[in-house]
């Protein structure tokens, strides 16, 4: 078994990400739509939850629904 965190992480199942408090945070992670550059906002679990135009407004968004944003690289 791989001991690194990103091994941890992907095999975590719905009930450690609850416990892990997944409700309560949210990352965002730069996509391409249609050609366009957007930033996609998931859940803690990875559940696709919104998109926004720019990172500064994704964050808003997920402050304003009280998580904690992260991002992803």
């Amino acid at each position: 078994m791989d001991p690194t965190p990103s091994f941890t992480l992907r095999n975590l199942s719905p009930v450690d990400w609850a416990r892990f408090g997944a409700q309560e945070m949210a990352y965002i992670r730069r996509v391409t739509v249609d050609g366009n550059q957007a930033v996609a906002i998931h859940a803690g679990d990875g559940t696709p939850i919104g998109a926004a135009p720019n990172e500064a407004l994704a964050i808003a968004a997920i402050l304003q629904h009280e998580m904690a944003p992260s991002l992803v690289h």
